[in-house]
């Protein structure tokens, strides 16, 4: 008899996703797919081996513990899209799930939305810009080489003093940006236009990267206009001027992160990490104004920008210090 792979059957689930939601939404289950499938193999169970009617529920168990080092948020995200290859089992009768037992063990285990507070080393943060600042290619380096180093140095700073997501960071196009406003109107989360700002300095660095590139940009025989912001400069490529992808966006920050900072300090960094870094900037800067962050930061709500508040404590402690704790007798 032939049977049907976990394997088999997730992809045939992303491929429904694909057709009936959001690109964003489909890449989002596409990450949530690959983490199951690692949890799996972290279980010993190959998807491409394992028959799909010996699914249990309690799979999901496993993969909750395996979400451990990701936020709540995604957590929530990454079980709703397994949750739904679930239901797509039970609805086509792929497997026998028992989908209330499912709910429960995902009710009982998963951290509730709003739990934990955004975390994120902003010291860190900082140590990667500053090593940002430096990079270049070296003397006797390829073109290629001072290319990644300059675009890279741009995404960084674009990441860092923007609060782009990194998808949107991505999809940037030269024609989007209005250098002397020095900013860009794009369609964000949710189809929603927004205004985004660039400082001076990541303009700067825009700048230095695009004129390193401007042979390569004028002999593409596109508009300059239509032209991404951060290009791929590898052998696949070749001459080609092609976007990167938020998979090679999130390797840079990864790689970047490593260089400055060393293996095991670089391990929480993400593009994420970047988008926290500017709500409490933007948080420290003004004086704890809630209403600026979320209006830069693009929150729909206001709530998910309180979130942000604590890490500014800092602030608060100083001041109560400076009132009770007076060293006169």
């Amino acid at each position: 008899m032939n049977t049907t792979s976990v394997h088999d059957t997730l992809t045939a689930y992303l491929d429904g996703v694909a057709m009936s939601r959001s690109p964003n939404t489909a890449r989002t289950y596409r990450n949530a797919v690959n983490a199951f499938s690692a949890s799996l193999r972290d279980q010993g169970r190959d998807p491409e081996a394992t028959d799909v009617r010996d699914v249990s529920e309690n799979w999901i168990v496993d993969f909750v513990r395996h979400l451990a080092p990701y936020s709540p948020a995604s957590e929530r995200l990454y079980l709703t899209a397994l949750t739904g290859w679930y239901e797509y089992l039970a609805a086509e009768r792929r497997a026998e799930i028992n989908l209330p037992r499912l709910r429960l063990l995902i009710r009982r285990r998963a951290r509730r939305p709003g739990q934990r507070l955004p975390q994120f080393p902003r010291q860190d943060i900082e140590a990667i810009l500053e090593y940002a600042k430096t990079l270049k290619g070296a003397d006797d380096a390829d073109e290629r080489d001072w290319l990644r180093a300059l675009r890279d140095r741009a995404l960084l700073f674009t990441l860092a003093d923007t609060g782009l997501r990194v998808h949107e960071a991505v999809g940037l196009r030269r024609g989007d940006i209005d250098w002397n406003e020095g900013r860009a109107i794009l369609i964000g989360k949710g189809n929603r236009e927004a205004v985004v700002r660039f400082s001076s300095r990541t303009l700067r660095y825009m700048k230095d990267y695009l004129d390193r590139r401007s042979t390569l940009d004028g002999a593409s025989g596109r508009p300059m206009s239509a032209l991404p912001m951060s290009a791929r400069h590898d052998k696949g490529a070749g001459r080609r001027v092609l976007p990167i992808s938020t998979t090679t966006a999130r390797s840079i920050v990864h790689a970047r992160a490593r260089e400055a900072l060393g293996d095991r300090q670089s391990a929480v960094i993400t593009p994420h990490s970047f988008r926290h870094y500017f709500v409490t900037t933007v948080l420290r800067g003004s004086g704890g104004n809630l209403k600026l962050a979320q209006e830069l930061a693009r929150h729909k709500s206001i709530a998910v920008t309180q979130r942000y508040a604590h890490l500014s404590d800092n602030e608060l402690d100083r001041g109560y210090h400076e009132i009770f704790e007076d060293d006169s007798p």
